[in-house]
């Protein structure tokens, strides 16, 4: 399915995604055109899913960055949908996943501080539907975030 100029600029893209196409052709060694093409079929395949800025939470306020693990009852379909719904439209939810072992979502969340986390927790993420207990884990500081997906494996 891809080629070696397709993870080129899957990885050119990944460390620079504001490259003109002529920087990014002449960096994976094709011409404008072609690298053109490439990028919008990317697009399309779904492979690139789109652009955005990388923000520094912090230098915004967002000085709280929580593991949530959610307990829910998982046999109440419904249920289980208006909660992902719910979680889904959540802004201060950096990312949920559907989890193996222990508790039902691992969620990220952002808040400014210790205390809107806490209120956050009790007069949003309590009155959800489905909850039946919340676990969290704060990060005392970031070691790697954010980084480019590992694309080796695609190569011959």
């Amino acid at each position: 399915m891809l080629d070696r100029y397709d993870v080129a600029i899957l990885q050119a893209l990944q460390a620079d995604g504001r490259l003109s196409n002529t920087e990014l052709a002449q960096r994976i060694g094709l011409s404008a055109a072609p690298t053109w093409r490439r990028v919008r079929r990317l697009e399309e395949l779904g492979v690139i899913t789109g652009y955005r800025a990388e923000i520094d939470r912090r230098r915004l306020g967002l000085g709280v960055l929580a593991f949530v693990r959610v307990d829910a009852e998982r046999d109440n379909a419904p249920a289980m949908q208006a909660l992902e719904a719910a979680l889904h439209g959540m802004p201060e939810v950096l990312s949920c996943h559907y989890i193996s072992g222990a508790g039902t979502f691992e969620l990220q969340v952002l808040a400014t501080d210790l205390d809107a986390y806490s209120r956050w927790v009790r007069d949003v993420l309590f009155r959800l539907p489905n909850i039946k207990d919340v676990h969290t884990s704060f990060s005392l500081g970031e070691v790697k975030a954010g980084g480019p997906l590992p694309l080796r494996h695609l190569l011959p």
